[in-house]
């Protein structure tokens, strides 16, 4: 007899009364099933929450960069210009109630082979529209910053929904095992509704967006805890192991536990990471006439990280761009907060399209609603513009879009959208299209009912899809 063969096993030591009836009890039962079950049922179980996936139909965009302008900018300032707001600057607008009209202080000038009106606020975004399709109809239905931001990313008002960066990889997996599916920049604190914007709420956590805060020097503080200093490599590897192979034997007599799928899934990104994020994050060894062309500012340094985690198959990255609040001195403030993003997102599609990744890359630029045409009576003698959810222009760049197009129309004053009106839920359905999903069949079921992106609403914009 051969001792070692009845050595005991881990298992051996967790098992339970019930476990040991099972295993000795019903042994004759299970080999008869045994004939029944498929030879190659182990192969075609699948890999793991993040593998790649095919989404509904084929389609050129792989991965999205989404700029969130947080704080709404003025539309009528930046990519809707409006000429009779400089006959009614100081008069009451017809229709338009709240205050007199205010013109614009920036000059509107055609752009590119299609023509199409920039501010000169963007002059280097400016040089890139024929790569964009702007949107200048969007409308959304609270004027309020932080409802209306975590529905810009939710599509719920009330209600803790998956975001949609988590609907996204829900979908698609991720290409990089080594890498969260999702991740949101942001330079400093949280933006209003916090962790709500980036959650996956009743989808698995391993779906959640990883936040990290662009703010710090080093990648170590921009992640913490992305070393052990008391753990080697090989020990962690050693220990994460025998941690799966408890939860398997626990989930083989037990009912997998969402929550504890979830860590365990964390816990092994986590272990990944230290490699590949400490290369992703990294940008000082990025070429300094890259960095140079990115600029040295927090979104410079944020689009720059963008652009590669993009490289690294990483599937949605968010970049929080905010300070677009401008109820007094919008002719300075705007102008500055522009400067910052103008050149940084213009290096963004210039960089993506040199190395031949902005066709599979679609960005998208907006916030969550815009600005009244007429002077905010709290300015004073530097005004600027009230909240509006009826108007606010949003672009789209990269992946699928029909560049060099402006889709919709906002009436003489920018005060609402008039012509092919495009909702929240639109942009949604258009977004999940240019990534290969029908928005109504791409669906969870939890507590009894099939939940989407888009709720029960949502028609796809076709006329910005190439």
């Amino acid at each position: 007899m051969n001792v070692a063969e009845h050595l005991p096993s881990l298992a051996d030591r967790f098992l339970s009364r019930r476990q040991f009836l099972n295993r000795f009890g019903m042994g004759l039962g299970a080999l008869s099933l045994a004939s029944l079950w498929p030879a190659d049922a182990a192969a075609a179980a699948p890999a793991g929450p993040l593998v790649p996936r095919e989404p509904h139909f084929p389609v050129r965009a792989k991965r999205v960069i989404h700029i969130f302008a947080q704080g709404a900018p003025s539309q009528v300032d930046t990519w809707d210009p409006k000429p009779a707001l400089a006959r009614y600057d100081g008069k009451e607008l017809p229709d338009v109630k709240g205050g007199v009209g205010m013109d614009s202080p920036f000059k509107f000038t055609r752009q590119g082979k299609s023509g199409i009106e920039v501010s000169s606020v963007f002059p280097e975004l400016g040089k890139h529209v024929d790569e964009m399709s702007i949107i200048r109809s969007m409308w959304t239905d609270v004027p309020a910053h932080e409802t209306a931001t975590v529905f810009m990313n939710t599509g719920s008002l009330r209600l803790s929904r998956p975001s949609l960066g988590s609907w996204m990889v829900y979908g698609l997996g991720t290409e990089n095992q080594n890498m969260p599916g999702f991740v949101s920049l942001r330079p400093g604190g949280f933006p209003p509704g916090g962790t709500q914007n980036w959650q996956s709420a009743f989808l698995p956590g391993v779906y959640q967006g990883t936040s990290i805060n662009t703010s710090a020097k080093t990648v170590e503080q921009m992640i913490q805890n992305i070393r052990s200093q008391y753990t080697s490599v090989k020990e962690q590897r050693r220990q994460l192991d025998l941690v799966h192979q408890l939860n398997e034997l626990h989930a083989e007599s037990l009912q997998k536990e969402a929550a504890l799928e979830a860590r365990l899934e964390a816990y092994e990104i986590a272990f990944k990471m230290q490699t590949a994020a400490t290369d992703a994050f990294d940008i000082t060894t990025e070429p300094a006439a890259v960095r140079e062309a990115y600029g040295n500012t927090n979104q410079g340094r944020q689009l720059l990280i963008a652009r590669r985690l993009v490289e690294r198959g990483v599937r949605f990255i968010q970049v929080w761009a905010g300070g677009w609040d401008h109820h007094q001195d919008l002719e300075d403030r705007l102008a500055d907060r522009a400067r910052e993003i103008d050149r940084p997102a213009a290096a963004l599609l210039t960089d993506l399209r040199q190395r031949g990744l902005l066709d599979s890359t679609l960005v998208v630029w907006g916030g969550e609603f815009g600005r009244k045409p007429t002077r905010d009576r709290n300015g004073g003698d530097s005004p600027g513009r009230d909240h509006n959810h009826r108007a606010f222009s949003t672009w789209l760049a990269g992946g699928g879009v029909k560049g060099g197009t402006v889709y919709g129309a906002t009436d003489e004053f920018g005060a609402a959208a008039v012509e092919d009106k495009v909702h929240v839920h639109d942009l949604h359905a258009t977004l999940l299209a240019l990534m290969g999903f029908d928005h109504t069949r791409l669906t969870y079921r939890y507590n009894g009912r099939d939940f989407r992106l888009t709720d029960v609403k949502g028609e796809v914009v076709k006329r910005i899809i190439a």
